[in-house]
């Protein structure tokens, strides 16, 4: 019988629904459809007020960084936020029902808050199986990923033990196995790669545009117009920056490509020299695992911040926070046949874990499957 997990989620930062869903596809691969669903309990739980929740929260971190990171930091240390986790009624009865349905031999969480909801169910009596913590953050780690306690945790990097390890978690339940990213990065990575820019290659840079980003447009224009290097830019569903950027590239002599919601993503980290964007969890842990070097343009305090960190430990590309610092940084990056970014393809290769998600359910499901007991020889066996 293949074993079933449960994979919760929550739509609070694209990096939690990135990792579910590699970990559910990479298992799925091999046991089945079905065996590893991908839930978001809280948007089960209370559909209005989570969706209520998930825009305050997109708007606060897009137009009061600021206040998200203050925010972000009372979360990390306030008792009265560990204390009201778990305490949902609605939440309670969601997990406790998908558990009785679903029967999996282990949860795995990609989102914390899960963790307190899961120790309260068991204190209440319930049956729930072992759970495990998937971190999706680096080095910047709020508390809540360990306050509730848990089977293990798997975390992207030795930095991001390090930290957990002295804040008083017991390293022998962490496991340092990288971010899980879509099984396109570890199956495909040989049949993509970027020309080499040593041999005279034109550069390809890759920008993906997130929401919040006021000067995205002219960002984009910019490297469309002053460049002469291969462009990609993601827009996502903003349709009428599509249009525009369009327009600017349509007169260009050199290849442009402009896409609006893409499924892609892997296909052009892998084959792109750099990638510009945002420090979010998912884009700078797929960047790695494509050992696409980042420019990174912008930082929400808090989560993202050890995300930039650990890349700017690694010597991994540059921080450029306007449109003239990222122009300057790939000029930099490219110059004297990309001498400076053959640096840091090289220094992202120890960061880089495209097997994590094999890895992370490969521990799971040796941790809670049942031991292979050899019988005892009988008796005449042994007096032979």
């Amino acid at each position: 019988m293949s074993p079933r997990l449960l994979i919760l989620t929550a739509g609070y930062g694209e990096g939690h629904n990135a990792a579910a869903r590699a970990l559910s596809v990479e298992h799925e691969s091999h046991h089945g459809a079905g065996t590893a669903p991908v839930i978001d309990a809280l948007a089960l739980a209370a559909p209005r007020l989570n969706a209520v929740a998930r825009r305050a929260y997109l708007r606060v971190i897009n137009g009061w960084p600021t206040g998200w990171g203050a925010l972000y930091r009372w979360f990390d240390r306030s008792r009265m936020v560990r204390a009201a986790l778990g305490r949902s009624p609605a939440e309670r009865r969601v997990l406790a029902e998908l558990i009785a349905h679903q029967r999996p031999a282990a949860v795995i969480c990609t989102f914390p808050g899960y963790l307190f909801t899961l120790a309260a169910l068991a204190r209440g009596g319930a049956a729930v199986p072992p759970a495990f913590s998937v971190v999706t953050d680096s080095i910047s780690i709020n508390s809540l990923w360990w306050r509730a306690g848990s089977s293990g945790w798997f975390v992207p990097n030795a930095e991001s033990a390090d930290v957990m390890t002295a804040a008083g978690v017991d390293p022998g339940r962490i496991s340092v196995t990288g971010f899980p990213v879509d099984p396109f990065f570890h199956h495909r990575a040989g049949e993509f790669m970027p020309p080499e820019l040593a041999s005279g290659a034109r550069p390809r840079v890759l920008y993906i545009v997130n929401s919040g980003r006021s000067r995205a447009p002219e960002t984009a224009e910019r490297l469309l117009r002053e460049t002469d290097w291969e462009i990609t830019c993601t827009v996502g569903r903003d349709d009428a920056l599509r249009r525009r950027l369009l327009e600017v590239a349509a007169g260009r002599p050199h290849r442009a490509e402009v896409l609006g919601w893409t499924n892609e993503i892997p296909r052009l980290l892998l084959t792109h020299h750099v990638v510009v964007s945002k420090a979010g969890g998912a884009t700078t842990q797929e960047a790695l695992a494509a050992r696409c070097p980042m420019v990174v343009n912008q930082i929400v305090p808090g989560q993202e911040e050890g995300n930039y960190e650990l890349l700017r430990r690694h010597g991994v590309g540059a921080l450029a926070t306007t449109p003239e610092q990222v122009l300057v940084a790939l000029r930099t990056a490219f110059a004297d046949r990309g001498a400076l970014w053959s640096l840091w393809r090289r220094a992202v290769a120890p960061l880089s874990r495209p097997r994590a998600a094999a890895e992370i359910l490969e521990q799971v499901l040796a941790a809670v499957r049942p031991p292979v007991v050899t019988p005892a020889p009988r008796e005449t066996e042994v007096a032979r």
